[in-house]
């Protein structure tokens, strides 16, 4: 326990913001606006504040606040946070500024509301990320979808009300499956705290069960082949803020689930399956690439571009079993772990910013046919030259946060398994293809629209978020050390845990 419980200030501050903003009304939406902004802010700093008081050295779940919840079903409030958890905070509150930053005048109809969706959404996402309940976890994980669900269904596109039903129906669905998986678990445990449930001894049969209910529920979130397909509606109805969001960190939730769930609860059964999630992430990260090659709407473009770079966590994730356990190299499956979580947070960065750019670009000409833009260099040479640095990003450009984690996860699945990794490799290729054809016809045709040529210049507000993303993606390329230092303790005991059967 801390003096100061800064986990949970982290958690219900924003949505204590979001009260304040509410009290504001429609007729106020300045008000609105830099509330909104000052509890980002403020946030921010705190996490800040948690980084300094987070002990790299030891690692282990530190800044623990344990409180008595449901005492009937031994249940507890129960918070903590290690290395990984960490670096997803820090990148959930440093994307909602941007994010509120970014949205300042777009958003013009219940400003309000749309600014406290948001306020919620982030205090919701800081709990999933540091919540060591697994009922707490599960609460969390669902009340997430209630703040986007609003963002998209009020303030999104034409087709809002098809991707919101879409949006929530699949990751619902997913849901339920993971709620019958906690059930379950505290009819043999008797509680849901996760440390003790990490060391609970399931037989195989009863870990194959509960793999498939966390499969099923995390692959949704994260999202993995077959059940991808809501993430290119939901995008491309969504306000750009929203997209933001959703792409930057409500992705993550996914892969936090395999990472706080399937690898530790069910070691054995994750092992067995290793094989299952390898093969859907090749073939998102090869197929889904080709189905982006061909995207005439440039959101639905960057929308499948994650999917396909969503696959690389998941490979590492799970490539930690042919490493760890039958091969006994324990080095190269921490990499493989590390490469997954960086690249969590660079897909973060990378993705944020790009649906940012898009977002610049419908502010102006409201369409996102590719076909409508050409020649942005000669118009806008600054945004120009900020699309093409975040281009380079998303296919994995040396310097950049994109080419760190893609190749740790590479060189792990070389050693796992020269095969596993020319295929991975092999999606470089095609998403420099999707994404370099891209850039070519919106910066570098040969004259810009009609339309186009009349776009104005970069804002001060825009210029400043595009340079706050470009900051996070070349620091983290050229430095990665600090994110991976931070995290090193927490990914060698996950790795460990993995290593050790219940069987």
């Amino acid at each position: 326990m801390t003096t100061l419980p800064i986990l949970s200030i982290l958690t219900w501050l924003p949505c204590a913001g979001a009260i304040l903003v509410l009290l504001a009304g429609n007729a106020r939406p300045h008000v609105a606006r830099w509330l909104t902004l000052a509890f980002t802010v403020i946030t921010f700093a705190l996490s800040l504040v948690m980084l300094t008081q987070y002990r790299i050295g030891p690692g282990g779940f530190q800044l623990q606040e344990n409180l008595r919840w449901i005492p009937g079903i031994n249940t507890s409030y129960h918070l903590g946070v290690d290395g990984i958890s960490v670096a997803l905070i820090i990148l959930t509150t440093f994307t909602s500024i941007l994010v509120i930053a970014g949205a300042w005048q777009v958003i013009k109809t219940h400003v309000h509301q749309y600014m406290a969706a948001m306020l919620v959404l982030e205090g919701l996402l800081i709990g999933v990320f540091c919540a060591m309940d697994a009922l707490l976890f599960y609460l969390f994980f669902e009340a997430i979808l209630i703040p986007m669900f609003f963002l998209i269904g009020i303030w999104g596109g034409p087709r809002r009300v098809y991707a919101t039903l879409k949006f929530f129906i699949y990751t619902f669905f997913g849901s339920i499956f993971f709620l019958i998986g906690l059930l379950y678990m505290y009819h043999r445990a008797g509680t849901f705290d996760l440390q003790t449930l990490w060391n609970f001894p399931f037989t195989m049969k009863e870990q194959s069960w509960l793999f498939f209910s966390f499969l099923i529920a995390f692959a949704v979130k994260t999202p993995m082949v077959p059940v991808h397909t809501w993430l290119p509606d939901a995008h491309v109805e969504a306000p750009t803020g929203g997209s933001v969001i959703l792409a930057a960190i409500m992705l993550k939730v996914g892969t936090y689930g395999f990472i706080r769930f399937s690898l530790p609860i069910v070691p054995d059964a994750s092992q067995h399956f290793a094989w299952l999630i390898i093969v859907l992430s090749l073939i998102a990260i090869i197929y889904i690439g080709y189905v982006a090659l061909v995207q005439p709407d440039m959101k639905k473009l960057v929308a499948y571009s994650s999917i396909a770079h969503m696959g690389f966590v998941t490979l590492g994730l799970f490539i930690v079993y042919m490493l760890a356990r039958q091969m006994h190299d324990i080095q190269t499956a921490q990499l493989g772990v590390q490469g997954a979580v960086v690249q969590m947070i660079s897909h973060g960065f990378v993705s944020g910013a790009l649906f940012t750019c898009i977002g610049v670009m419908y502010d102006r000409l409201h369409t996102r046919e590719i076909a409508a833009y050409g020649g942005l260099a000669k118009v806008m040479p600054w945004f120009a030259a900020f699309w093409v640095l975040f281009a380079m990003a998303n296919t994995g450009l040396p310097g950049t946060s994109g080419f760190v984690g893609e190749f740790m996860v590479i060189l792990s699945s070389f050693s796992a398994n020269p095969w596993i990794a020319l295929f991975a490799a092999y999606s470089l290729i095609i998403g420099a293809g999707y994404t370099l054809w891209l850039i070519k016809r919106i910066v570098w045709g040969t004259a810009p629209t009609k339309e186009a040529a009349s776009m104005p210049k970069l804002n001060a507000r825009e210029a400043w978020v595009l340079t706050a993303f470009a900051v996070a993606v070349l620091a983290m390329g050229i430095y990665p050390w600090p994110l991976m230092h931070l995290m090193d303790s927490s990914v060698a005991q996950l790795v460990t845990h993995v290593m050790t059967s219940k069987i």
